[in-house]
């Protein structure tokens, strides 16, 4: 088995972070909460229902993986992108402060969502940063360490930043994919387009976090700010300035225009490159050799 794991590490990773949030979300799936084939609902909604499967899917795929593949010499260099907050000031701004605004922006291009724009109380606005710090710890803690921290590395080495980040945003983004059967997913009252728009947005916005990871010398923190400030933008912000849109329906339209403007942007100023250095190309797949601080390219 551990020959097997070592062969196909990037598979087995998929596979066992599929496998286990599944497994692990199907009482939620199936119960109450989503299509009642059980006579049972999960109790704390979303908190006990999904986060747990979460956590052991991508994070403990990660994990395990890594210590059977690369042993404690592979888990130093896998932990190590998890602390590495020293980065530039400016990127810690621009996140903090650009997706939010990004998000907002684009949602003025949707129908409806003028004339109904309303003011966000100062209390709002105070909580957003506990917020943050929340889904930071939470959402954003379960699912980065996996598909950034362990897959994304590999995957750029493989097939190259444009490639290597579609597979892994498709694959991303098919993950959540039960979720739609759940009230997670606004179950039962969900358009059979909602679940192929999602996996749709997950593409260019993987694209955006390769960019952020790859300039910032593989930096988990700032791509998880990034992921925990569209959340926390959608779950309080956002449903107050337009109380008026769908907060099921209408976020998979903002994040995939949203999304698909920046990456292409990006893939135009980068020529394609996504700020992967040419070191990092230059070396194996293996988590020693891939996991050291990179110097960010020029583009």
């Amino acid at each position: 088995m551990r020959d097997l794991v070592r062969r196909r590490p990037t598979a087995t990773f998929f596979l066992l972070a599929f496998g286990l949030s599944w497994l692990a979300w199907a009482p939620y799936i199936l119960g109450g909460t989503g299509l009642g084939v059980l006579g049972f609902s999960v109790p704390g909604g979303q908190l006990l229902g999904v986060l747990p499967g979460a956590f052991l899917g991508p994070l403990t795929a990660a994990f395990v993986v890594t210590a059977l593949v690369d042993g404690r010499a592979g888990l130093r260099h896998w932990a190590a992108r998890l602390v590495r907050f020293k980065v530039g000031w400016r990127w810690y701004a621009g996140v903090l402060l650009g997706v939010p605004a990004i998000l907002i922006g684009t949602t003025m291009l949707l129908p409806g969502s003028w004339g109904h724009v309303t003011n966000p109380g100062l209390s709002l606005l105070a909580l957003y940063l506990p917020m943050l710090v929340l889904q930071f710890f939470t959402t954003a803690m379960a699912e980065e360490p996996g598909w950034r921290d362990f897959a994304l590395p590999r995957l750029q080495v493989r097939f190259g930043a444009i490639r290597g980040t579609v597979l892994l945003g498709t694959l991303w983004g098919c993950w959540h994919l039960p979720l739609f059967l759940s009230q997670w997913g606004g179950w039962p009252d969900v358009s059979p387009l909602a679940p192929i728009e999602f996996v749709a947005g997950c593409i260019p916005l993987s694209l955006v976090m390769t960019w952020v990871f790859n300039r910032t010398g593989q930096s988990l923190p700032i791509v998880m700010i990034l992921h925990a400030g569209i959340n926390t933008t959608y779950s309080s912000v956002w449903s107050e300035i337009f109380p008026t849109l769908d907060l099921i329906r209408d976020p998979s339209h903002v994040q995939l225009i949203a999304a698909t403007v920046v990456a292409l942007v990006l893939i135009i100023v980068t020529r394609g490159r996504l700020g992967l250095s040419t070191a990092a190309t230059a070396t194996d797949a293996s988590v020693p050799s891939t996991a050291r601080p990179l110097e960010p390219s020029h583009r």
